[in-house]
């Protein structure tokens, strides 16, 4: 066939695609949304902050939204009330998971809280949680770990502020919530602060954020599974096996430990964290329904989850007050009138009792909520919302970005100003729909009250010793504020800042 005849007939064929797409969209009851090109469908509209541009195509279309991206068929939701309605009175409809292409990564997905649909594993998972975040026990001994944690992060800081050395805030606060899961699961520090030395662990969660972050091929077009197209499927195998090695290399060893000092009259093994729980269950569980394997996939999760959103946003937040310099000085006054005394550290009790500190973690969480999208809902079968139909199978994305800015639910949007949430009950629960950064329903973050106290008890702590100052006596005028989209939101320059001491009176 000659050359100009192929051309003619793809084309033929790609018009006639694209007609047919076209018109079968304007036929169905689908929410509105942009018209799709053949094959890719909307994808081209992402662009490299998708955020943002779904956030600008919903003021086109409105805050119920459709497109197709490749093959999927995705929902975009973005304004409270329409939230409400996904997540609160249709919850068991939208309580299954889209499953990313990487989330396959030593068939994670099979054992995840995150991943898999509500059921009986699901909720076995999701009961083990409460019982190792909440119980008695636990809540005493995460409060002794954050505190211990917390003051080695300020000492490190003491240590930059003698020196005028300038520190990058992200690294820091990431390192400061790494060892505060590693110490509240293992009792033991995955990190330092300034070791030139490997630290092998940190480095395989640090890849494995960075591959789930890009977007992938396999996601869009599922027949492309089979073939990993852009290598990140390989990626997220090597650095998840990486941590599943260490995960098993710390649990013989508690094993040993304990097995050894069960024959040793007056010896006790135990370090009372996390592992033990889960192992004192193991042993009790004949069932079987919570095994080793279990284990090291929920520690996964716990990692994966809480470490980089957390430190995302405490960056963040560091950022936020450096930039508003009156702000700052608010915070500040109000941990010191509490504090009253000049040695004493803060504790989580204080939390409580510092509302304006409260308002500046609520007000970063509103203008840079970790997860964008938070983690992406699925249909479970077809149902009605507005009039219009949401397919079985849609992919469902909450824009909470979008509605973190949205002029008629917030005042002065684009402004970082605490003092909205004084004037105001609305909280993070996941019950006020206009402000849910941990999710809403059956499927909000289990790890919300956890990440609650880090975040408080860590920028509390900064800043009620230490000024800051940017690095080569920059202006804060010109502070890059811009984002990275990826699985989190991180600031695009890392922010680098000089501590100085505060004279507390």
């Amino acid at each position: 066939m000659a050359y100009p005849t192929f051309f003619l007939l793809l084309s033929f064929l790609l018009t006639c695609i694209y007609a047919f797409t076209v018109f079968s969209r304007r036929n169905s009851r689908l929410p509105p949304g942009p018209d799709p090109l053949p094959i890719i469908g909307n994808l081209l509209q992402l662009g490299d902050k998708p955020h943002q541009s779904l956030a600008i195509l919903s003021k086109r279309y409105g805050p119920l939204m459709s497109l197709k991206l490749g093959c999927i068929t995705t929902i975009v939701v973005s304004s409270p009330d329409i939230v409400k309605e996904f997540f609160h009175t249709h919850d068991v409809t939208f309580s299954s998971r889209s499953v990313p292409h990487t989330a396959a990564m030593v068939d994670h997905h099979k054992y995840s809280i995150a991943w898999l649909p509500v059921g009986d594993q699901w909720r076995r998972l999701r009961r083990v949680t409460k019982e190792c975040f909440y119980s008695v026990q636990r809540l005493e001994a995460t409060e002794l770990v954050l505190g211990k944690k917390v003051q080695e992060l300020i000492e490190h800081v003491n240590q930059c502020c003698t020196h005028e050395k300038p520190i990058n805030i992200g690294v820091i606060v990431f390192t400061t919530t790494f060892n505060i899961i590693s110490n509240f699961l293992f009792s033991l520090d995955f990190a330092q602060y300034d070791s030139v030395s490997s630290q092998e662990f940190k480095d395989a969660i640090r890849g494995l954020m960075e591959v789930s972050g890009k977007p992938d091929l396999a996601d869009f077009f599922p027949m492309l599974k089979l073939f990993d197209p852009q290598g990140l499927l390989r990626r997220a195998n090597v650095y998840s096996k990486k941590m599943m090695t260490i995960f098993d290399e710390i649990i013989d060893q508690r094993f040993h430990t304990r097995s050894s000092s069960s024959s040793c009259v007056g010896a006790s093994s135990r370090k009372n964290d996390v592992l033990d729980s889960l192992l004192d269950i193991n042993l009790k569980d004949e069932s079987g329904s919570f095994n080793l394997n279990d284990m090291k996939h929920w520690f996964l999760d716990l990692f994966v989850a809480g470490t980089d959103t957390t430190a995302t946003t405490l960056e963040w937040a560091m950022a936020e007050l450096i930039r508003n310099p009156e702000i700052m000085k608010k915070a500040q006054l109000e941990l010191t009138k509490h504090m009253q005394s000049n040695n004493r550290n803060m504790q989580e009790s204080d939390i409580t009792r510092l509302p304006y500190l409260q308002a500046v973690i609520k007000e970063t969480l509103r203008l840079h909520p970790p997860a964008p999208f938070l983690v992406p809902h699925e249909a479970v079968h077809d149902v009605d919302i507005q009039g219009f139909m949401v397919p079985k199978n849609a992919k469902i994305l909450c824009n909470i970005w979008a509605m973190g800015r949205h002029s008629d639910v917030w005042s002065n949007p684009e402004m970082f100003m605490p003092e909205r949430f004084l004037e105001v009950g609305i909280d993070y629960k996941g019950h006020d729909f206009e402000f849910i950064p941990f999710g809403t329903g059956r499927r909000s973050c289990p790890g919300m009250n956890f990440a609650h106290k880090m975040l408080h008890m860590i920028i509390g702590s900064l800043i009620y010793r230490f000024d800051w100052k940017l690095e080569g006596n920059t202006s804060i005028v010109d502070m890059d504020m811009e984002e990275k989209f990826g699985l989190t939101l991180p600031k695009s320059v890392p922010l680098m800042a000089i501590p100085i001491k505060l004279q507390l009176v």
